[in-house]
């Protein structure tokens, strides 16, 4: 039970290769995942007394309601938590999915719903770099809704190394040609900045990346980094 507390922090769940995932919709979307993964499948399954018929594929242990809440990440859980195995990191060779790649985005709750959408639209894998928040964070994993079981993603992807991997890059600017241009489906790979920070120009030249631009109308400056992935996702797709 100890060890299990311990996936909270990011540093427990590398070393041991697990983390959390919590609640009804989560563990059924794993389950769902599971049949197509053989990995997950040694996923282990902690349920209170409410949650003493659930019929899955995963082991399951009884715990009580003082233990499941030393286990969850939630003021009030449901009842069900599973340990989960991290997948591993697969490169894309000879993959025809778009690739999203993320420079250090850092809220957990903006790369949830990244995932959630791409997951929604399919056809993607999430990149991240260095000093990005840990996917497997449980506000991550929350706010992916279960699309962190469907998404391929890579951690520790370096900028530099996006050019030898993609012959055409694009980013988002303030001085590109609007989103709606046709030629912003002639890409293979997208690149989205820090929150605060973006990407660093100079990186953007070296990758001779081709910068597009979300139009708007009104008085804010800038629009969330999720909404923003979310609406270049959508017009790729439409």
């Amino acid at each position: 039970m100890d060890d299990i507390m311990k996936l909270h922090q990011k540093k427990y769940r590398e070393e041991f290769g697990h983390f959390l995932v919590e609640g009804e919709h989560l563990v059924l979307e794993l389950e769902k995942a599971a049949e197509h993964n053989v990995a997950l499948q040694s996923s282990h399954l902690y349920v209170t007394e409410a949650y003493a018929n659930w019929n899955g594929p995963f082991r399951t242990t009884l715990v009580s309601a003082r233990q499941m809440a030393q286990m969850a990440d939630t003021k009030t859980p449901q009842g069900i938590v599973a340990v989960v195995p991290v997948l591993p990191s697969l490169a894309g060779k000879g993959d025809q999915s778009l690739a999203i790649y993320l420079h250090e985005v850092q809220d957990p709750g903006n790369l949830g719903t990244i995932l959630r959408t791409l997951g929604w639209f399919g056809g993607f894998r999430c990149l991240l770099s260095s000093g990005s928040v840990d996917p497997y964070n449980p506000k991550v994993v929350r706010a992916s809704m279960g699309a962190i079981f469907h998404v391929p993603m890579e951690l520790e992807v370096p900028l530099s190394a996006l050019a030898a991997r993609y012959a055409n890059i694009a980013c988002l600017d303030m001085e590109g040609r609007p989103l709606s241009d046709a030629a912003f489906r002639d890409f293979d790979c997208y690149v989205f900045g820090n929150e605060a920070r973006g990407v660093p120009r100079e990186e953007l030249l070296r990758l001779q990346a081709q910068p597009f631009t979300i139009a708007g109308c009104g008085a804010i400056e800038s629009l969330n980094l999720a909404s923003a992935v979310n609406m270049c996702v959508y017009e790729l797709k439409r």
